[in-house]
């Protein structure tokens, strides 16, 4: 293996810095807006097209909470969302620089829009672990869609099968395999080494 491509949610990042509990716990207390509202009017229905680079984030959010929270701006929730879900595991940090250090190429590859992208690789440092992050809405596709494997795999420069993967997401995990990937999925107490393992095996 030549190249590490790590996902980011649910293997990097998972949950409030604090204690780790899921991003929206407390919007309703914080925030005065039901989650289940935005989940419907937001998430179910414009997340694709946002995920996917065909939407901007902050206008569209502007507009739906114009409509079910006109008390709240999209900059303050965009805001709450970014540090609320921004728990790094830094133990698996740390065993990626040694992976590093020893010579594989890493880097991201997540489903995310450009801004969240942004604050990954610049608020939380991580343009400083990786050699680049290749992400949804910069390549137009989502995972488990098969271009965004072949397009990150074109833009490294070398073949699928010199490529580890991994991710929280069964379908991810298929996928990548599929391409030619080698790909473990990453569960609770999951390590690089079992990853690595996974790859040789």
């Amino acid at each position: 293996m030549k190249l590490l491509m790590v996902d980011v949610d649910g293997v990097l990042v998972y949950g409030r810095p604090s204690d780790g509990l899921p991003l929206f716990t407390y919007l309703e207390r914080d925030l005065g807006l039901r989650l289940d509202v935005l989940q419907q009017a937001f998430f179910k229905t414009c997340c694709v097209d946002i995920v996917t680079g065909r939407d901007a984030l902050e206008p569209k959010l502007a507009e739906v909470l114009g409509r079910i929270a006109p008390h709240l701006s999209a900059r303050t929730l965009i805001d709450y969302w970014f540090e609320n879900d921004s728990r790094l595991d830094h133990d698996l940090l740390e065993d990626l620089a040694a992976l590093r250090a020893g010579g594989t190429r890493m880097f991201l590859a997540t489903n995310q829009e450009h801004m969240r992208a942004a604050y990954l690789m610049g608020e939380l440092g991580l343009s400083s672990r990786f050699d680049g992050i290749f992400y949804s809405a910069a390549l137009g596709y989502q995972k488990p869609a098969a271009e965004f494997f072949r397009l990150a795999t074109e833009r490294v420069g070398i073949s699928a099968s010199e490529i580890g993967f991994i991710d929280d997401v069964e379908a991810n995990i298929k996928a990548t395999r599929h391409f030619g990937w080698k790909a473990m999925q990453w569960t609770a107490g999951s390590t690089l080494q079992d990853a690595i393992t996974a790859f040789s095996a």
